[in-house]
């Protein structure tokens, strides 16, 4: 079974920090654990190097799992067809912009509750409990996971091969990807935007690693002519 090797190097990377996280106890795990995740830019808890990093740390045993079964199977097929250097461009750049619309969207949650972007402890102590509460949920909430880029990763695949049919869980019939990407696009879209209570997902970094997926297609599509957009 052969894996480029990117995807592969990405697999041994995500599957590493998840066992030094969740399998290794003591000192090491703590300190992964509480400097690896991505805080709020303007957060007390951020760091320089977290918005590359939290892309390789994951919530649990599920999280990892979907998210590195689809890095496989999508990710095998892109880099083949990219190369390894184009590959880990749009690996990467997705996963910032995942990290940047869930900023966007926490900035402005934050500016409704504090009318600042970047609140002192000050300011917070003027303010009722709930909008206080909100800034500081904001400024102690991590991100982890994959998943930004992974969505990057679904959007490419169904761009490029929109007729390859997919197998979807408690669906007994395959599916084609130009259908099965848009729906599952908007289901993330609805979710982000009902906020249901205890959903501790990040929909809006999925949706920014979607969207800077697209944009990435079409500008190498539009600037690039070796290789056939609509297969």
């Amino acid at each position: 079974m052969y894996i480029p090797p990117v995807v592969k190097n990405l697999l041994i990377i995500n599957v590493l920090f998840f066992l030094v996280t969740y399998v290794f106890n003591g000192l090491l795990s703590d300190q992964v654990v509480n400097t690896l995740p991505v805080y709020y830019f303007g957060s007390p808890f951020f760091k320089g190097w977290q918005p590359v990093t939290y892309m390789f740390m994951h919530g649990g045993w599920a999280h990892i799992f979907f998210n590195m079964f689809a890095l496989y199977s999508f990710g095998s097929l892109l880099e083949s067809r990219w190369g390894a250097k184009r590959f880990l461009i749009f690996y990467l750049v997705t996963g910032l912009g995942a990290l940047g619309l869930q900023w966007a969207v926490q900035a402005f949650e934050m500016y409704q509750a504090t009318g600042q972007l970047v609140p002192s402890l000050d300011l917070l102590r003027t303010l009722d409990i709930a909008d206080a509460q909100k800034a500081v949920e904001i400024y102690q909430s991590p991100m982890v996971g994959a998943s930004g880029a992974i969505f990057g990763l679904l959007i490419a695949f169904g761009m490029l091969y929109p007729n390859a049919e997919l197998y979807v869980f408690l669906i007994p019939v395959p599916v084609k990807a130009k259908y099965l990407v848009p729906v599952y696009i908007l289901i993330e879209l609805s979710l982000g935007l009902a906020r249901v209570q205890g959903d501790s997902v990040a929909h809006f970094a999925h949706l920014g690693g979607a969207l800077i997926g697209f944009i990435l297609i079409k500008l190498w599509k539009d600037n690039n002519n070796f290789y056939n957009y609509y297969e």
